[in-house]
């Protein structure tokens, strides 16, 4: 079998190499679609093999969708560029190269938070649905949060080893996309017609701070933990917040 890898970027330099580097002896494929990068990220995305391709940035379902199409194989192996494969799992996806036993594989995510690996409060095992059979499913989701969606009736199996995830490398870093996402989730919830009661937008921050820090153990993961707690719950309100003000717009 041979495997294709899909790449979205924008202006991602500084980790565009690390992912390339991970896939460059389990892919027989790989392809970069860049929303029009403005700094190295197509220089070293070239230098490390890749085909490099340029699209219009529409949502984060929408660039996957048509970046599958960019693959030259049906079996698309799906990163973002702060994603690398740890030893143990490109090992086993060369195994499923060999012969593949379902239609898609998931895969554990493990996400280094400003210099630290985290292990509680929501975010591991993270797992992922990443490889695939593109015939068979299609990216779907809410944007910002896409996720590929197999046909009913296909199998999954699940691989050993680790999805490095090198997520924020500083507490501002993660704030400012906190509010990005909130903004884009507003927008794509907005959309749907959905209208939260006031009890929701006051107490889904704090459950989810709750459900984080303390019942999913992210005390463990010391102040980063807190931190990622912080900025989840805080992620909740201003997604309210934008969905309330984008309500009262409606005609």
């Amino acid at each position: 079998m041979e495997l294709s890898a899909v790449i979205i970027t924008f202006n991602e330099e500084r980790n565009i190499a690390r992912c390339l580097a991970s896939l460059k002896d389990v892919a027989d494929d790989i392809v970069v679609v860049d929303s029009y990068s403005t700094d190295a990220t197509e220089r070293i995305a070239r230098e490390h093999g890749a085909r490099f391709v340029q699209h219009k940035f529409e949502g984060h379902i929408e660039q996957k969708n048509w970046a599958i199409t960019q693959a030259r194989y049906p079996w698309v192996l799906s990163l973002d560029a702060d994603e690398a494969l740890d030893p143990v799992l490109q090992a086993e996806v060369l195994r499923v190269k060999h012969g593949a036993q379902a239609d898609g594989y998931t895969m554990n995510r493990l996400t280094n938070y400003c210099g630290r690996w985290i292990r509680h409060g929501g975010w591991y095992p993270d797992t992922k649905l990443r490889l695939w059979d593109s015939r068979k499913g299609k990216w779907g989701g809410t944007n910002p949060h896409d996720r590929f969606e197999l046909d009913p009736g296909a199998r999954i199996a699940h691989l050993k080893g680790h999805l490095l995830h090198y997520s924020f490398y500083t507490v501002a870093e993660h704030g400012r996309q906190v509010e990005k996402f909130a903004a884009i989730a507003a927008k794509a919830a907005h959309a749907k017609g959905k209208r939260p009661g006031p009890l929701q937008a006051v107490f889904s921050p704090v459950w989810r701070f709750v459900h984080g820090y303390l019942i999913r153990g992210g005390f463990l993961d010391g102040g980063a933990g807190f931190t990622i707690a912080r900025l989840s719950a805080r992620a909740k309100r201003l997604k309210y917040t934008e969905l309330a003000r984008l309500n009262r717009k409606r005609p």
